[in-house]
């Protein structure tokens, strides 16, 4: 105890790490703020972190705007606050910190960027390295969104067809493998078979929402619609599954209503653009990361890439110019030419990039900020790290208050 500057009482350490943790010496100016999980996908907390100082602030429970508005009112000295894309955070700054100037973290605006020219470049097909296969039907969502992204939904028969016929060439199970990109275990599977085997459905269990579609589709129709409405009524009939998975359910249903009500929405098929050494479609992801990426780091074989899909995708090379220069602007520490870029990328009509620049321009001060000022959340996202290693080692005694007296700095008295 002594050598932990505690002194020995009747208090456990856990009382005594509580009551020393304290906040910074100094009221902090610059900030911060970022979310991190209780529960994955579920329950979320906040961090505040000094950045000047590269200290945690407070660690609090929730996120939720009141919380947060209420913590930046108590804090009137602060000048600067860093945060993330998230609309909570800018409301709760707008609201209880009036004052400060606001700054978007730059890791996230270009995050956003790419995964923007991922979903146009998702029209093409997404790759699943099966190069001998043809593309299926173009599946597309109706209104403002123009396009939805192209699935690859080949039949069963197609496939199986294609490698009895490279067996029957002669090639061997793992040369069919690196041609149609299939494991060489289901090939070899394959090849046993004279027509396709059926697919095994497995029996549906009470996780699955598909396991009371009978009464969802009955509540549907007599319009109970909301999510949260029927997640509830299925839960108190036995389903044991989250909530996200039964509203992947409800959606397809929205989809095909809307489709139904506007079956004049253009379908367009866009070819993948396929590598011209390999022949195998080039995936978006991988199409997006080269896009904003360089060309004084491209390895040979990138520059290929990049150079076919300029060529064989129009909207890759408008985008790829329009990353080229945002990219300028984010280094070059200067946003006068943002408004221009902006324009720009509106004129576009990839309703993507469209709908990625007019965020930026909603939120045109903090993205301006981000890039003529220093301040990032990348420290933030450090802290989290260092948090959730704590909460993980702590196992069930990572209390909200427990947690914050680990992650504040600890006031050693004599």
């Amino acid at each position: 105890m002594h050598r932990l500057g505690l002194g020995i009482s009747d208090d456990t350490v856990l009382r005594q790490l509580k009551k020393r943790a304290q906040d910074t010496a100094a009221p902090p100016t610059v900030i911060g703020i970022d979310d991190w999980s209780w529960r994955k996908s579920q329950t979320y907390g906040t961090i505040i972190v000094d950045l000047e100082r590269r200290v945690v602030i407070d660690v609090l429970e929730d996120r939720d705007v009141v919380t947060c508005t209420n913590w930046l009112k108590r804090h009137p000295e602060v000048e600067v606050i860093s945060r993330d894309r998230c609309g909570l955070y800018a409301q709760a700054a707008r609201q209880g910190a009036p004052q400060a100037k606001q700054v978007a973290d730059r890791f996230h605006i270009v995050q956003n960027l790419r995964q923007a020219i991922e979903e146009q470049m998702n029209l093409h097909g997404r790759a699943t390295g099966r190069a001998l296969l043809s593309d299926a039907d173009n599946i597309t969502a109706a209104g403002n969104l123009l396009k939805s992204r192209l699935a690859h939904r080949t039949s069963r028969e197609e496939i199986f067809a294609t490698i009895h016929a490279l067996r029957n060439q002669g090639l061997s199970c793992s040369e069919i493998g690196r041609r149609t990109g299939f494991p060489r275990r289901s090939i070899a599977k394959w090849l046993q078979f004279e027509t396709p085997p059926d697919r095994r459905r497995a029996a549906l269990k009470p996780t699955s929402p598909w396991y009371f579609e009978e009464f969802l589709s009955q509540s549907w129709k007599e319009g109970i619609r909301t999510g949260s409405a029927l997640f509830h009524m299925i839960q108190e009939r036995g389903y044991e599954g989250s909530q996200s998975h039964l509203q992947r359910l409800l959606a397809g249903w929205r989809r095909a209503e809307q489709q139904a009500s506007d079956p004049k929405v253009e379908h367009e098929i866009l070819k993948p653009v396929r590598d011209p050494e390999t022949g195998h479609a080039i995936s978006p992801v991988i199409a997006a990361a080269l896009c904003i990426k360089p060309r004084g780091k491209f390895t040979p074989d990138q520059a290929r890439k990049v150079d076919t899909l300029k060529t064989g995708s129009p909207a890759f090379a408008t985008m790829r110019s329009l990353a080229m220069r945002f990219n300028g602007i984010m280094r070059g520490r200067q946003a006068d030419p943002l408004p221009a870029w902006i324009d720009d990328a509106i004129e576009t009509n990839l309703a993507p990039i469209m709908r990625f620049a007019r965020t930026l321009n909603r939120d045109f001060d903090a993205v301006k900020n981000a890039i003529e000022m220093p301040w990032s959340n990348g420290q933030a996202e450090g802290q989290i790290n260092r948090l959730k290693t704590l909460k993980r080692a702590m196992y069930g005694r990572a209390g909200p208050e427990l947690l914050r007296a680990r992650m504040l700095p600890f006031c050693h008295t004599d």
